[in-house]
């Protein structure tokens, strides 16, 4: 699944994005955050989903001894907030836009399921994806807690080549162009930027990968 906003072939954000609808088109506005901002925080009330339209987000939770745990780090064109469909009244992570200038789109749960009962096809395909992203989380979970970092890293990078990878015609090699920064991915699975960094360059060194900014290259070997 390259973005959320497209669940087989259908836009979600076309559909769900009240501006796109003139029933609701003056009366909706966007949402504007600065770096650090709460979106939402734990145990606050569940009555929205949200789309990014620009910037990004951080999911996470407080574990018991106050550590912070991410779940996810998204981008534009990626929803969140989706538990509220499935009837949760109350936030269970926390959402926080890690940009200066992220835009999100609001749409209310009520709205929502609105659309969900006048297209069913719609609505079938939205319960996929939700089976779909709770299904990516835990196995992101389940990764964090038992396996090594040099193993994490290679799983994130699987993870990357399933939603970014595209194979080059002139090489043969997988190119993956992803939106994380070093640092989001060392939060991401749990380590730091230098480990990280050591890990990648160790793959480097044998020519599994190679590495510049936000694109990844997988070296085809014979």
């Amino acid at each position: 699944m390259k973005k959320t906003w497209f669940l087989e072939d259908v836009n979600v954000f076309g559909l769900l994005c009240p501006h796109k609808l003139k029933r609701f088109k003056k009366s909706h506005k966007f949402s504007q955050y600065k770096k650090r901002d709460y979106i939402y925080s734990e145990d606050d009330n569940a009555n929205k989903v949200y789309l990014i339209e620009k910037g990004k987000v951080k999911l996470g939770y407080y574990g018991e001894n106050g550590e912070e745990v991410i779940k996810a780090i998204l981008t534009k064109g990626e929803l969140f907030g989706e538990k509220a469909i499935l009837g949760v009244e109350n936030r269970t992570e926390f959402a926080q836009s890690l940009d200066h200038n992220t835009c999100i789109c609001p749409v209310a749960v009520e709205t929502m399921q609105d659309l969900m009962r006048d297209n069913e096809s719609f609505s079938l395909k939205m319960y996929k994806f939700l089976g779909f992203r709770f299904k990516k989380l835990e196995r992101r979970l389940e990764v964090l807690l038992f396996k090594d970092t040099k193993t994490r890293v290679i799983e994130f990078i699987k993870e990357l080549e399933d939603d970014y990878g595209y194979c080059c015609p002139e090489t043969g090699d997988i190119v993956i162009n992803h939106p994380y920064t070093q640092k989001d991915i060392a939060t991401l699975i749990g380590t730091s930027r230098p480990t990280l960094n050591t890990i990648l360059n160790e793959l480097k060194s044998v020519d599994k990968l190679d590495f510049n900014g936000k694109e990844i290259r997988l070296k085809q070997t014979d």
